[in-house]
């Protein structure tokens, strides 16, 4: 099949997607820090969206539309009418790779604020589901593909959280770190909705 994955610079779901015999693309306006310029499309990407794909996953930024980030929507009680924009336009984005021409489409973002009217989801998934002890729920949207399956259910309750490792590190790349995709669940993506190229 010939995948575009969508804002993703770690090319986690590429890569596994690639090792199943896939033609898969990772795109992002930033560099790929997968190891794989081959096939990262480093540009915008509206107009990959009118070529012919076969399946589409996409990582859309969910800054100004998480509900992690309600507390800078709502100052002192006030809409901040800046942010709130910024989460339309965050939503518009978001739509264009629900609604593109694309016979299977996967789009997934964290809780949003209910502000901004999304979709209804599919389903949500956690990390825990999928061999990471750590809670850090997740939403699908999907057409044409079935729902994930958890494939290594672990208990998160250890308070372990993975410290030290790229999902809790902090400073200036703590947004990007929290943004990866986990391993465990872009390999379930690529196995479940792929599967194996009989024909690589």
């Amino acid at each position: 099949m010939r995948v575009l994955v969508a804002c993703e610079e770690s090319q986690a779901v590429t890569i596994e997607l690639r090792k199943l015999g896939h033609e898969a693309y990772s795109c992002d306006i930033e560099e790929c820090s997968g190891g794989h310029p081959e096939w990262h499309l480093q540009q915008d990407v509206t107009q990959l969206l009118k070529m012919k794909w076969d399946m589409i996953i996409a990582f859309p930024p969910c800054t100004y539309l998480s509900n992690a980030g309600a507390k800078h929507l709502w100052k002192d009680h006030v809409l901040n009418e800046e942010r709130y924009m910024k989460g339309l336009e965050a939503k518009k984005f978001f739509l264009q790779f629900l609604n593109a021409d694309c016979p299977k489409i996967a789009v997934e973002n964290p809780v949003s604020s209910k502000i901004f009217g999304m979709p209804p989801h599919t389903q949500e998934i956690q990390p825990y589901q999928f061999g990471h002890p750590v809670q850090k729920k997740t939403r699908l949207w999907l057409r044409g593909l079935p729902e994930l399956k958890p494939t290594n259910e672990v208990d998160y309750k250890c308070n372990c959280h993975e410290a030290g490792t790229w999902f809790m590190k902090g400073g200036k790349d703590r947004q990007k770190n929290r943004a990866k995709t986990f391993p465990g669940v872009a390999k379930a993506m690529a196995e479940q909705w792929a599967g194996k190229n009989m024909q690589a």
